[in-house]
């Protein structure tokens, strides 16, 4: 079994990995596995509610495959729960099932909203859609007055005291939420607010700043429960939503401020997607790391940013990690680390299903390839 130290992820994090250290294989996203769920007896839908199950199934994926990070929460409901949206939970599922949390109603939504009588298919939407805007502009968002016991927040608070106790010697315990934006979009109509960004872009603003507002205080009692590292997800504005021009005027901004306030561990700033336009927008982020997908061309991204830490960047679902064999996945871990990986790091989380045979075969390359060659 292959398990660098706690302290090489934390060097790598902190940008102080030197040539010849290893290169670490871990995430600041959901990485649990169906067979280390079902090696507990636990259901799927259970290791999201229950603190004790949450952290034994975070913990699985280093205890069977020595994986070097426990990660908690898997869903992305938990935040935008606790701020007044409705969660549903698949509490029949069998044991074989993965199905996570969903969003069914969001605090603006508009599928309660209903257009006046009478009005053609196109007029009506047009309705709905202006009767949204119209929430959206006046809704004031309010601060919970306890936010560590607001929602499922104080089950990923105790889940991540019980990782840094009986984990936390050995692998880095990390924690993560949405950004700013992608948070805002969890909770209002995504669409819309799209939209506003261009047309009423001082609307969008006051809820951002709002959102930054409320992810300071959840991110940082996050770390005082234990987290070596914080991941801010913004996902919802990558290149293919947003205009860099965009991600420049509105989402940056906000990052800077999640990231000024959030101080003591390393962050790393994840989004997805094609991110080789924004990743120098990124680098200004004030993130310590960044994390990009299977979409980067990772390469490029090390060649703009030769001394930036950079994590990825295999693909965490599909072929060939949850559908190929296990020499393709080797072939797809070797290529992350040539193509300039200072961390070997999952585009988005693992999807549980993938085979064991597959996973082993991931930490095996590491065995092979994962040695750093530039200081």
């Amino acid at each position: 079994m292959y398990n660098n130290s706690k302290d090489t992820i934390m060097k790598v994090l902190r940008g102080e990995a030197a040539r010849g250290d290893p290169v670490p294989n871990f995430s600041g996203m959901g990485s649990i596995t169906l067979h280390g769920i079902q090696q507990l007896g636990y259901r799927f839908n259970e290791i999201h509610v229950d603190a004790r199950k949450m952290a034994a199934a975070a913990a699985s994926t280093y205890r069977l495959f020595g994986f070097e990070s426990a990660i908690v929460p898997f869903d992305m409901g938990v935040v935008a729960e606790s701020l007044g949206a409705t969660v549903k939970y698949y509490d029949k599922a069998d044991l074989g099932q993965i199905i996570y949390p969903t969003m069914t109603r969001k605090v603006i939504d508009r599928a309660v909203v209903s257009a006046p009588e009478g009005l053609s298919e196109a007029d009506a939407k047009t309705a709905v859609m202006k009767e949204v805007e119209r929430q959206i502009e006046e809704y004031e968002f309010r601060m919970p007055p306890d936010v560590a016991n607001t929602g499922r927040i104080p089950v990923v608070l105790e889940a991540l005291r019980i990782l840094k106790r009986e984990v936390g010697d050995a692998v880095a315990i990390g924690s993560w939420t949405l950004g700013p934006f992608t948070e805002l979009g969890q909770v209002m109509d995504l669409e819309i607010l799209l939209k506003m960004s261009a047309k009423k872009p001082d609307v969008v603003k006051r809820h951002l700043s709002f959102m930054v507002d409320y992810l300071d205080k959840v991110l940082n009692l996050y770390i005082e429960a234990g987290a070596d590292f914080v991941t801010v997800r913004e996902m919802g504005a990558t290149s293919s939503i947003l205009s860099p021009r965009m991600f420049k005027s509105l989402v940056l901004p906000a990052l800077q401020d999640v990231f000024g306030r959030v101080k003591g561990v390393p962050r790393v700033l994840h989004i997805c997607g094609d991110t080789n336009p924004i990743v120098e927008l990124m680098a200004q982020s004030g993130a310590d790391a960044l994390s990009v997908d299977q979409m980067n061309r990772l390469s490029e991204t090390r060649a703009k940013l030769p001394n930036v830490v950079l994590l990825g960047n295999y693909k965490p679902f599909g072929a060939p990690f949850c559908e190929g064999t296990p020499e393709e996945v080797d072939a797809m871990i070797k290529a992350s680390i040539e193509q300039g990986a200072d961390g070997v790091w999952p585009g988005c989380d693992i999807w549980p299903v993938v085979p064991v045979e597959n996973m082993q075969a991931m930490m095996d390359a590491m065995k092979k390839y994962g040695v750093r060659v530039e200081s």
